[in-house]
């Protein structure tokens, strides 16, 4: 609106200044002209805002309108000194007034106004209009998603940064911002990386050193006179070296390089661990959903299984193992028991290293406090995710969910 006012207000006064000399010049044609050729000359001097004819005209009231008074103003200017006229507003619904001259021979000249309050606009201009916003709409939109490009590679970035901690390097281009904080990204991830590299490597150097020296013990213990200082002995060296073990898992779990993804059927997968198991004397039953190929990665997959059902044997005794198809591209495998279960605020803390529950598993069971831990983050290097849950009727279910894993 504030452009097509600008552009009304410079078309008038356009108009106005021309005005001001086209009416002087046909005022001083005409008084040249012989009386019977005026008449002829009448519609070559006419023009899109006004008319000339040789009469009187018509009677009006005073002229009030505000562009009937500038173009009222630039008529006074052409025709003083040297004209008498007189102007009047003409009744009607559009405005207009006249402005009433006589020629130098006393022949009434009256020139009809029809003031326009702009410039006629074109039919194209609407659509034009249109197209221009459009026009400019896409390139905000352009703009914007240029503009957040850079975000979305970093929230992607963040994303990719898995469980195994091992960098996603960003793009380090676009505006000199962005490629300071992709920089700056970058190397933040090289340094959580390698903090966390090294005290995994810590941790699977020390659990490794301590096997030697338990060994050792060990071997000392067994040429011992049986006793039961002898077997308490034995039960505290079988400890350590099942802590040195899980250690030595848990890193291997955080950091260590990842199996190849293949396509395999996990209902076999999971039919032969349960076999396996009843083989060994365990009670542990399968349910099966019907076999499809998944891609995973299958040792992976069979350590996670492995620890939930041995965590389940370890406190109820039996144990049932369920898999159901969400799509082809997803499954859930559910481990289930009647043991004691976990009170519900302990669910997620069983998750965190070396975390025991000291009631109902605690360390009689001859838990290391890092058999869920290891089974969680092999499940995020599965692309999914374990949770616990208490069963209604008694138990506990241990569920994993998994999507496929692209063969990378």
């Amino acid at each position: 609106m504030l452009t097509i006012d600008e552009r009304n207000d410079a078309s008038m006064g356009a108009m106005i200044d021309y005005v001001e000399v086209d009416l002087r010049t046909a005022v001083a044609l005409l008084e040249r002209l012989p009386h019977d050729e005026r008449a002829a000359w009448l519609p070559r001097l006419e023009r899109g805002g006004y008319r000339y004819t040789l009469d009187a005209g018509q009677a009006g009231a005073p002229v009030t309108a505000p562009h009937s008074l500038r173009l009222l103003a630039s008529v006074r200017r052409a025709l003083t000194p040297g004209h008498a006229f007189t102007a009047n507003a003409v009744a009607g619904g559009a405005e207009r007034f006249q402005v009433h001259v006589p020629l130098a021979d006393g022949q009434p000249l009256t020139v009809d106004f029809r003031p326009r309050r702009g410039l006629p606009l074109s039919e194209r201009l609407p659509w034009m209009l249109a197209a221009q916003l459009a026009l400019v709409a896409l390139a905000c939109w352009l703009a914007v998603r240029l503009a957040i490009r850079p975000l979305r590679t970093l929230a992607q970035a963040a994303d990719a940064l898995g469980p195994d901690l091992r960098p996603v390097r960003m793009p380090e281009q676009g505006p000199s911002e962005v490629v300071a904080a992709a920089r700056a990204f970058n190397a933040m991830q090289q340094r959580i990386a390698a903090y966390v590299d090294e005290r995994l490597r810590i941790l699977a150097a020390i659990s490794h050193d301590l096997q030697t020296p338990i060994t050792r013990m060990r071997l000392r213990v067994d040429l011992m006179d049986e006793s039961p200082q002898q077997q308490r002995l034995i039960d505290d060296l079988q400890h350590l070296e099942d802590l040195a073990r899980q250690g030595i898992g848990y890193a291997r779990a955080m950091h260590g390089q990842l199996e190849p993804a293949r396509a395999i059927d996990p209902n076999d997968l999971l039919d032969a661990m349960a076999l396996d198991y009843r083989d060994s004397g365990a009670d542990v039953a399968y349910a099966s959903a019907g076999g499809a190929p998944f891609c995973t990665r299958p040792g992976a997959l069979r350590r996670v299984v492995a620890n939930l059902v041995d965590n389940g044997l370890k406190y109820a005794g039996e144990v049932q193992i369920v898999m159901e198809r969400a799509g082809p591209d997803a499954i859930t495998i559910r481990v289930l028991d009647r043991g004691p279960g976990i009170p519900e605020a302990a669910l997620e803390q069983v998750f965190e290293p070396f975390y025991r529950l000291e009631s109902s598993r605690n360390r009689d069971t001859g838990g290391t406090g890092l058999g869920l831990a290891i089974a969680r983050q092999l499940a995020l290097t599965l692309g999914g995710g374990l949770s616990l849950h208490n069963r209604p009727d008694g138990g506990l279910e241990a569920r994993l969910v998994l999507r496929a894993v692209s063969r990378r």
